[in-house]
């Protein structure tokens, strides 16, 4: 069994529980930022139609919920028939399942569902860390992209936040060192491998998929590293204000736990929000 299908097995099977961790401090400050970053830089429309957007690996539909309310067409696609059966009923409980295309499908066979150009917006959150080949699902991401203006958003989990993780939060210092180098980490949730990625390896899978970076955040820069006095729940919206500002810095890019880029195809001419 490849890394890829044992991902796949374990969100199959469990659906809910990444579910319930999207509602705890850490699982709605990485959502809540991700998404508070993908408004600011979302593609200006003329109000001819309306935006068009894919949600790539779109797990419990969280993020594509909350763009449908802004008025955006969202197709889901996931390979798991679990999560998907939870983004379906989440839209239907908000009421905004004539906006939702729901699709079950492998991320990386993109060509054999849409043609070419068809999002404005393409979300690939938290993906590409399971998949066998990411650059196989940013190529796939940049054809089904609109030429003129899209934009992908893509989040990943940050090697460095690994790092500091393990030396601020857990006192290991072992493990601090071997990070340093590692390509895989330890995902706590399913208990399983996950893909770590740094700036450079990011944007080269990025460049090499025909897409330039237009802008870069960081998503979690000093959440996961502060004292336990700091109640996560209770002190919520003053952390989710500090970290707005810090993702927008350059210089906390690099240690954020999470690091998101928005890139646009190349030559495509950059007319989105600033």
């Amino acid at each position: 069994m490849t890394s890829a299908e044992k991902s796949e097995n374990r969100f199959e099977k469990d659906a809910e529980r990444y579910a319930t961790y999207l509602e705890t401090p850490e699982g709605r400050l990485r959502a809540d930022l991700a998404f508070a970053n993908v408004q600011e830089l979302l593609p200006v429309t003329t109000g001819e139609r309306p935006l068009r957007a894919l949600d790539l690996g779109c797990g419990t539909g969280t993020t594509a919920i909350r763009m449908a309310r802004l008025g955006i067409h969202v197709t889901l696609l996931d390979s798991s028939a679990s999560m998907l059966a939870l983004a379906e009923h989440a839209a239907v409980e908000a009421g905004i399942r004539d906006r939702v295309t729901v699709k079950h499908r492998e991320a990386p066979n993109l060509a054999e569902v849409f043609p070419g150009e068809s999002f404005d917006i393409v979300l690939c959150h938290n993906l590409l860390e399971y998949v066998e080949d990411p650059g196989e699902v940013l190529c796939g991401a940049a054809r089904v992209l609109r030429d003129s203006a899209g934009v992908l958003s893509v989040l990943v989990r940050n090697q460095a936040g690994d790092v500091m993780k393990a030396a601020l939060r857990a006192g290991d210092l072992a493990a601090a060192e071997s990070t340093l180098t590692a390509e895989w980490g330890q995902e706590t949730l399913y208990g399983g491998k996950v893909r770590l990625f740094t700036p450079g390896l990011l944007e080269a899978i990025l460049k090499d998929a025909g897409l330039i970076i237009r802008a870069r955040r960081g998503v979690r820069v000093v959440a996961d590293y502060l004292p336990s006095q700091i109640a996560r729940a209770g002190e919520y919206e003053r952390i989710f204000a500090l970290e707005r500002r810090l993702g927008e810095r350059g210089e906390f890019f690099g240690i954020a736990r999470y690091l998101q880029c928005f890139a646009i195809r190349a030559g495509a001419r950059s007319e989105g929000k600033r």
